[in-house]
């Protein structure tokens, strides 16, 4: 399993991962959805040679034109968070080179010609941006990227213009849920100017209390301040989470243990389940895990199972493919065996 999802980092308990995304165009060349497939694999070509130019940092990187793979193979990719969902539509004209790890990705030929990322576990901000900064500069040495001394970074969509960076982390709210205060939250988050998506991003709904907070503007704010904020408030998240659990332990204990331990009893005994509801229910015994109520979970596990209760990843485990119904007796099985 990736380090990003199987490692510990600061606030783990709530903290899932941090993100940070920086999107990249060569001066000159017309933005990916006006390229024809001639032009896509220059620019695959050129990515390659810039990363040949420096065996030191991208010694460990592969990578994986997505026209020879499956769509299976491509869907897995954006279940791990490795690519993005709009770079799996450019199936035909895109690539990523990948870090052994899964901690770096290099995405070629999405929105923009160059999207770099970098995830990691836990509350790690500051070394996602210091990482992703690297990784730029060196491409930088060899490519020659389009840039306004007023306007900064050009990107195709307007609100990446400036440092072309997204920074985000993803959480685990699920106190505050039960109390009735994220929407409260979520309020305060946009009046920031943060977004708030679900697990895949735009588009996607929040299930499972997992949500993703971003910064939404880039133009007219240095990289160092984007961090800065976003970290902060993060903070301040993770305060409120953790005091709500501690408000739910001391006020209602007996009803928030029998909600976390009908959930581990479904999880671990039920024989149909579907995505959806297994993480709704995950969120609870995640929650169990964290506050001490359940004991001889690993963490790891529960993060584990987040990524491989997926559509494409659970056929992939099963070597084969599989309807509706036929994933959702696959993923109980899974869960079961995993659990216990």
């Amino acid at each position: 399993m990736d380090d990003w999802i199987k490692g510990e980092g600061p606030h783990s308990e709530i903290v899932i991962s941090s993100r940070v995304r920086l999107a990249r165009n060569i001066a000159g060349l017309p933005f990916p959805d006006r390229l024809n497939e001639q032009g896509a694999q220059r620019l695959i070509t050129t990515v390659e040679k810039a990363i040949k130019r420096n065996p030191v940092l991208f010694k460990d990187f592969d990578l994986n034109i997505l026209k020879g793979m499956t769509p299976l193979e491509t869907r897995i990719l954006v279940e791990k968070h490795l690519i993005s969902p709009a770079l799996a539509e450019r199936h035909d004209q895109g690539a990523v080179f990948i870090s052994k790890n899964r901690q770096m990705s290099i995405m070629v030929n999405e929105e923009d010609h160059i999207r770099i990322q970098v995830l990691l576990p836990g509350l790690q901000l500051d070394n996602a941006w210091d990482l992703a900064n690297k990784i730029d500069d060196v491409l930088e040495e060899t490519i020659d990227f389009a840039y306004d001394e007023r306007y900064g970074y050009l990107t195709a969509c307007p609100t990446n213009t400036g440092t072309g960076m997204r920074a985000s982390v993803m959480v685990h709210l699920p106190a505050l849920a039960l109390t009735n205060q994220l929407k409260r939250v979520f309020q305060a988050l946009g009046q920031l100017g943060l977004a708030v998506r679900g697990l895949y991003g735009e588009g996607t709904d929040i299930v499972g209390n997992m949500v993703q907070i971003s910064n939404q503007l880039t133009l007219g704010q240095s990289e160092q301040h984007i961090i800065k904020s976003l970290k902060g408030v993060t903070g301040e998240i993770i305060n409120k989470e953790n005091q709500a659990r501690e408000a739910m332990l001391k006020n209602s204990r007996i009803a928030l243990e029998d909600k976390i331990c009908r959930a581990y009893g479904i999880l671990t005994e039920a024989r149909i389940i579907s995505s959806k509801e297994f993480m709704e229910l995950l969120s609870d015994v995640r929650l169990g895990v964290d506050t001490g109520i359940l004991k001889g979970i690993d963490r790891a596990v529960l993060n584990e199972l987040m990524l491989e209760s997926q559509p494409a990843f659970l056929q992939s485990i099963a070597g084969a493919q599989l309807n509706d119904s036929e994933r959702d007796v696959f993923r109980a099985q899974l869960i079961r065996r995993k659990m216990k």
